[in-house]
């Protein structure tokens, strides 16, 4: 079956930053955009962690938001070699990859890998069930931009913080 990865609308946008509440803070100010959710990620909630193909263990925070009804993605990477500290060390923050949500990322991933691309890093497990998935693509030397598949978990832990306005 195919998932029809490379049709679907982008539905993230995500940013890599220097000081995530500075730039929730930011955001709030500028676009009027509230209820912030955050989350840590790493060994603690994630089943599963790779980097290149190979496991690795990372932690960062994230913080979750919308504009209007594009979802924005903003992280910090806290600890360990990432897709993230890649791209300061060779772009600097600022926006970082394309999301596509999709209902099977199996499908997605056999689709990607039959158009020549493979996932750079990804992790998973995060939802309460044990489900959820995202998975960088190499994708930006040939399509300016890291695309990333997303598969939400069905149900997500409480975040850490929201923030209801700055």
């Amino acid at each position: 079956m195919n998932s029809g990865f490379f049709t679907q609308s982008i539905g993230q946008l995500g940013f890599v930053v220097e000081n995530l509440e500075k730039t929730i803070e930011a955001y709030s100010t500028q676009w009027q955009t509230y209820n912030w959710q955050l989350y840590t990620y790493g060994p603690q909630n994630l089943q599963f962690m790779h980097y290149h193909g190979h496991p690795t263990s990372y932690t960062i925070k994230v913080g979750l938001g919308y504009i209007g009804n594009t979802r924005i993605e903003l992280i910090q990477n806290l600890e360990g070699k990432t897709v993230y500290t890649d791209h300061i060390e060779y772009h600097g923050y600022g926006l970082h990859h394309l999301g596509i949500y999709v209902q099977d990322k199996d499908a997605a991933l056999n689709e990607i890998q039959s158009q020549g691309f493979h996932v750079i890093m990804d992790g998973g497990g995060q939802g309460l069930d044990g489900d959820g998935y995202f998975g960088y693509l190499n994708t930006e030397a040939t399509l300016g931009v890291i695309y990333e598949i997303i598969q939400r978990p069905k149900r997500r832990p409480e975040p850490e913080k929201v923030f209801t306005s700055c």
